[in-house]
């Protein structure tokens, strides 16, 4: 029996997502049963398997909520357009309170990518595919987008909402314990630490989020900033009467230790000399993100912090490529931000795709 079987998962045979054997839209082909994520991708499959498209007007790259948002609006349009993303959510999956989210007084991350996910694939269905994208280049008076399994499609324009992955120490052990013991602040991994002592490090948001969320489940908690905190007034606050927090601010992580899983960690006030062992059994980090631009880091212009510089239609340097989301320098790092641009940029991609119809139909 195989894992999938073992589950209760089956992978969409188009898009390569998972989806529960329950919840999932069927057809049978040749005596075999394939399992879908919506009604539209299995529409997809049993159309191509006489003909399948690899031609679009639009690509949005990214699944988080500016790449779902944008392709929602994409959608709406009527805009031909493919959705490419190595998984959905981005980095609104960690996040385990969303507060003020239009329409929500509160909400988890993975809650409202499902709320996202739903509203475009039984709503608004748009193609899509479940892949890394390896490679972009300029084709034809369009572009070229390579996946990981080496197929190529093609489209006037692009959108790209690739967001950010959260920034590493780059320390002895961190990739040693790697999901043994250190976490990027995965809300599904407390109940590793449960009753025991764990570190967080970092100074922002994020990290005094996980503070909050840990205090519950870990017996003591150590909190381990290079500087001063940097979350919101209201959250350093909220954290600062917890009775098992322990801070060390203006602290470095030297070193994390241990034999199969985490037991340790070094730390070193900066520029002393005096080192300080704290024995934990999780760490959660939370330094930090870098955008996730070098796709098209030669075809557009960024910043000195690798962000995608955009106009206020989100169109970039390059004309027929549009960014949204936290891979730009547009203001605040925020999911109802990302949501906006990603709406402004599907919009934007729409009005320069009719504008290349003009071009080269004018009207009599």
């Amino acid at each position: 029996m195989t894992n999938e079987e073992k589950s209760g998962l089956k992978t969409d045979p188009v898009c390569r997502m998972e989806v529960r054997e329950e919840d999932a839209v069927t057809a049978d082909c040749d005596g075999i049963t394939y399992y879908f994520c919506s009604e539209g991708c299995r529409d997809k499959f049993l159309k191509e398997r006489t003909c399948a498209r690899t031609a679009y007007d639009l690509i949005i790259i990214g699944g988080g909520p500016a790449g779902l948002t944008a392709a929602v609006y994409a959608c709406t349009s009527k805009v031909e357009a493919l959705l490419v993303a190595k998984d959905l959510g981005g980095q609104a999956v960690d996040s385990t309170k969303i507060e003020n989210y239009l329409g929500f007084d509160f909400i988890t991350g993975p809650e409202l990518i499902d709320k996202f996910r739903h509203h475009l694939f039984a709503s608004h269905y748009i193609d899509h595919l479940m892949i890394e994208v390896e490679g972009i280049e300029p084709h034809e008076g369009g572009f070229k987008v390579t996946t990981a399994e080496l197929a190529i499609y093609t489209a006037k324009a692009l959108i790209i909402a690739t967001g950010m992955t959260r920034r590493r120490l780059g320390v002895p052990g961190e990739e040693k314990f790697l999901r043994k013991g250190i976490f990027y602040g995965a809300i599904q991994e407390l109940s590793f630490v449960e009753g025991e002592d764990t570190a967080v490090i970092g100074g922002g948001n994020s990290a005094l989020q996980m503070v909050d969320n840990l205090h519950t489940v870990a017996r003591n908690i150590h909190l381990i900033s290079t500087s001063e905190l940097t979350a919101d007034a209201a959250v350093v606050e909220r954290v600062a009467c917890l009775a098992n927090l322990h801070t060390y601010i203006g602290y470095k992580v030297l070193e994390f230790t241990g034999d199969r899983t985490l037991a340790g960690i070094s730390i070193r006030k900066k520029a002393g000399a005096e080192t300080l062992s704290l024995p934990v059994k999780g760490a959660f980090i939370a330094v930090g993100l870098e955008p996730n631009s070098s796709l098209v880091a030669p075809l557009v212009q960024r910043n000195q912090r690798r962000e995608i510089v955009i106009h206020t239609d989100c169109s970039t340097s390059c004309r027929g490529i549009f960014a949204a989301g936290d891979v730009t320098d547009a203001f605040g790092k925020r999911i109802v931000i990302a949501s906006g641009e990603g709406a402004k940029a599907a919009l934007a991609a729409r009005q320069y795709l009719l504008n290349l119809r003009k071009a080269v139909c004018p009207p009599p």
